[in-house]
């Protein structure tokens, strides 16, 4: 069997773990060839490939990044961009496509399966918001460099008497935030799922003041108050259609200095998140996906994305996978609220 590999969307630590398990495993175990296309979709609609061998995943399993290169090109924007991708696809002799990708790319992959293309999906975002999956390879790297950070600020703040904000990753859903807030002993946490009170906020930092350390509020990028204000960078579109946020975090500043009368400065995590090493629980979860990705070629199950179910690989539908964002629950957010102020 020949097998098509592409990665979609933003970049991740691991997934380079997941290219290096379906080739080792697809290769020595089964048997099965392999062709990688470049930068996500943009690959099987144009028709670009490169070699993947078990030559071409050595020494890859450290690095962050992918060697496939990605991309965010939606397929389903461009006309008859299906028919180009199952045309290109028949030309290689590909038979079946593992698509490693989140909610956007595995949305596509759910749309070809229905066309009639044997795919199977690898779910994949620092966000950890995939439904059907525990975790997310990824989310792991994220949420620790977010930490080193946060403990780097402390000292900062109370140097300074000041109160720094740290703005993480997540549009819609605050894992990164919530899990690195806790680890990193924020005085406050911002998250999408719930409209914060400024006011509120601005007495959690004066009554951290008053203990005589300086507060750290740790802020999702799609945080947004009460009164639904949104600040953004910028508004315009990616292929998918999401508003690329920014500024949350100077927003929130300028309000703290204005109602407080205290100095606040912000870090803006941003794609730091993303790049380097993965850590040790992500390359082995990364790798674990990877093989039993091919696990399920081998078997002819596609139209499914393997996922983690407590410590259990599981295969799920894409349309469970996609049809809705893992956001935090009230019941973890309420955990985090104890230790505010």
């Amino acid at each position: 069997m020949r097998i098509g590999v592409l990665t979609g969307g933003g970049d991740c630590p691991g997934l380079n773990a997941v290219i290096r398990a379906v080739v080792r495993k697809g290769v020595g175990v089964y048997g099965h060839e392999f062709v990688g296309f470049c930068d996500g979709w943009r690959g099987p609609l144009e028709g670009e490939t490169v070699p993947l061998d078990i030559q071409a995943v050595r020494g890859i399993l450290p690095r962050g990044g992918t060697i496939l290169g990605s991309s965010r090109t939606n397929p389903l924007k461009i006309e008859g961009g299906v028919e180009k991708i199952k045309g290109n696809l028949a030309e290689a002799g590909v038979d079946a496509l593992i698509a490693i990708g989140g909610e956007d790319t595995l949305g596509v992959a759910k749309r070809l399966f229905d066309q009639g293309v044997k795919v199977v999906g690898v779910p994949k975002t620092i966000d950890n918001d995939l439904n059907a999956t525990d975790y997310t390879f990824g989310f792991d790297t994220a949420v620790n460099i977010a930490v080193e950070a946060i403990d780097r600020l402390h000292t900062t703040a109370e140097s300074h008497h000041r109160a720094l904000i740290c703005e993480v990753m997540g549009r819609h859903a605050g894992w990164i935030a919530l899990h690195a807030g806790m680890a990193g002993g924020a005085n406050v946490i911002l998250i999408p799922e719930k409209p914060f009170d400024i006011d509120r906020v601005c007495a959690y930092v004066e009554s951290r003041f008053q203990t005589r350390y300086a507060p750290i509020i740790v802020v999702a990028e799609g945080a947004h108050p009460i009164e639904g204000q949104m600040t953004l960078q910028a508004g315009e579109l990616d292929a998918f259609g999401h508003v690329r946020l920014g500024g949350i975090g100077e927003m929130l500043a300028k309000e703290i200095e204005k109602r407080t009368g205290k100095e606040a400065r912000t870090t803006v995590l941003g794609h730091i998140q993303r790049g380097g090493t993965p850590t040790a629980f992500d390359r082995v979860l990364a790798t674990r996906f990877g093989l039993q990705a091919i696990d399920a070629v081998h078997d002819g199950e596609f139209g499914v994305m393997v996922a983690l179910r407590g410590t259990d690989i599981v295969r799920a539908g894409l349309g469970e996978a996609t049809k809705e964002l893992k956001t935090v629950p009230v019941g973890r957010y309420e955990e985090a609220e104890v230790f505010f102020g």
